[in-house]
């Protein structure tokens, strides 16, 4: 039995394959001078003084030419724009003399109707067996799409670059306004709130203010004010909300707590007076209330009473000049603003020497802290206090400034504080009892 490896044709496959193969035949059988006259680029060779020799049919079309008026009467730069021409021979010439070929650049053709054809050229030039330059061989590539490619490209990218300075332009425009912004809501927030504490004979004052974002007014509040005959009122105080509004609630808040204060200074009146005039003032609208501690000290002897009453505030905190901390609880008072009737219950205390009153407002005690950003709480507090030596409002402000800034973005609230404590006495030495 004799076997081939060889496949057998399918019936009518020899047919297709002929056809293919006659069809390639056709394709290979242009002349050579038929593929250089009609190539899709442009050819010349010309002298080594520039003079062309021949020119393809391609070239003279694109140029609107005869080839009777080319060939040895013009030369290559005939061929160029005036800027085409000093480039060439600026730059082209020598470095095709230097080199021997150059590739790709980009000139400009005078074609017909005095229309410019950006075009790319690349030459050489040909040599003899002894390396003699005997002529130089030009391609000529239509650059037109290119150009208006480029064109486009270039528009674009200066589009692009319209839109950049325009859009930084109002970046900074931008920055600008929330600059004078925060310009603005600053020195606002600071009409909210005293420019420095005054100073009490026999006592010694400290606060600190935390803005928890500069683009937002908050709503914390305090204040220290005499009432006359050896006795100080003192508020601090959180509203709800942020805001022009809750700027708004602050500023009536602040003049109400010391009017009434003025006419009847016993903290529970002066809650309940606020109470009545937020409620009547906002219960028709958006409600708005706060939380606020109202008290009144008395200077007596060394040491100072302490009367005070609270609206749904954290308690004061107490540091005591022995070191210890306690809470000072204000059992029962509610939201200010909220009822048109709200009981408010009063707390007293006294402060020794070395001894310091703590009011806050919850961004301090609401902070988010760790991995698991839990609330930082009044038990933290407690214990960062009694860790604190008993040094003093300044000392514990201090320290407690500190604090706020460890807590980063985790303190997204602001918070007000308030410190009011009797000085320790100064230790006496050897010297001072001999005296």
């Amino acid at each position: 039995m004799c076997r081939t490896d060889q496949p057998v044709p399918e019936p009518g496959e020899e047919q297709d394959v002929d056809a293919t193969d006659a069809a390639f035949t056709s394709l290979l059988e242009d002349s050579a001078e038929e593929l250089y006259e009609q190539a899709p680029c442009g050819y010349l060779s010309t002298l080594m003084d520039g003079t062309i020799a021949k020119i393809n049919t391609t070239l003279l079309d694109w140029l609107g030419l005869d080839r009777s008026r080319v060939v040895g009467r013009m030369r290559f730069t005939d061929l160029l724009t005036v800027g085409g021409k000093l480039y060439h021979e600026t730059h082209f010439a020598p470095l095709l003399q230097m080199k021997g070929e150059v590739n790709g650049i980009a000139l400009d053709l005078k074609a017909a109707g005095k229309q410019r054809m950006p075009v790319l050229v690349t030459s050489k030039v040909k040599t003899s067996e002894n390396d003699e330059p005997l002529l130089v061989r030009t391609t000529v590539f239509d650059a037109r799409e290119r150009r208006v490619y480029e064109a486009e490209l270039l528009r674009g990218r200066k589009a692009a670059e319209e839109a950049h300075r325009q859009a930084e332009a109002a970046h900074q425009r931008a920055e600008a306004d929330r600059a004078r912004l925060q310009e603005a809501l600053a020195v606002l927030q600071q009409s909210l709130l005293p420019s420095q504490l005054p100073a009490v004979p026999g006592l010694e004052a400290a606060s600190y203010y935390h803005t928890a974002s500069p683009d937002l007014l908050g709503g914390d509040f305090y204040d220290l004010f005499p009432l006359g005959a050896g006795r100080w009122a003192f508020f601090l105080g959180d509203v709800c909300g942020k805001g022009p509004q809750a700027a708004a609630v602050t500023s009536l808040t602040r003049y109400t707590l010391r009017a009434a204060a003025l006419h009847d200074a016993d903290p529970v009146t002066v809650l309940t007076t606020l109470n009545t005039v937020l409620h009547d003032r906002y219960s028709s609208g958006e409600g708005r209330y706060c939380t606020a501690i109202f008290g009144v000290l008395e200077l007596d002897d060394g040491h100072v009473r302490v009367h005070m009453a609270s609206g749904g505030h954290p308690s004061a905190l107490i540091q005591r000049a022995d070191g210890n901390a306690d809470y000072l609880p204000t059992p029962g008072g509610l939201l200010i603003g909220v009822l048109p009737q709200a009981p408010f219950t009063a707390a007293h205390t006294r402060l020794l020497p070395g001894d310091t009153l703590l009011l806050y407002t919850d961004g301090l005690t609401e902070a988010r802290t760790g991995p698991d950003r839990a609330l930082y709480g009044e038990e933290a507090l407690h214990s960062f206090a009694a860790a604190q030596p008993p040094a003093g409002p300044q000392a514990l402000i201090a320290a407690l400034s500190g604090l706020l800034a460890s807590f980063g973005d985790g303190l997204d609230d602001d918070t007000a504080l308030l410190a009011l404590g009797v000085p320790a006495p100064l230790p006496t030495t050897a010297s001072d009892n001999l005296t």
